[in-house]
């Protein structure tokens, strides 16, 4: 099912997108929904990642760069 939408794209990434979509062979629509699907399929991912890691202990900056120094990092 598809819902028609409007939206206002900076004149310059238009003609990018134009020019993408008929050198991959698709409509403008079908590029735009993929890119779509792709960013949110990444934040899923990423809001994954973050619960797996919800439990981790955390470390505090000051430590972490007290430590780089003691190696000779910073």
């Amino acid at each position: 099912m598809s819902k028609r939408t409007t939206i206002y794209l900076n004149t310059k990434l238009h003609h990018a997108i134009k020019i993408k979509a008929v050198q991959m062979g698709m409509s403008v629509s079908d590029l735009v929904n993929e890119a779509v699907r792709l960013s949110l399929k990444e934040d899923a991912a990423d809001l994954a990642a973050v619960r797996q890691r919800v439990a981790e202990p955390s470390r505090a900056y000051e430590a972490v760069l007290k430590d780089l120094k003691k190696d000779g990092l910073v």
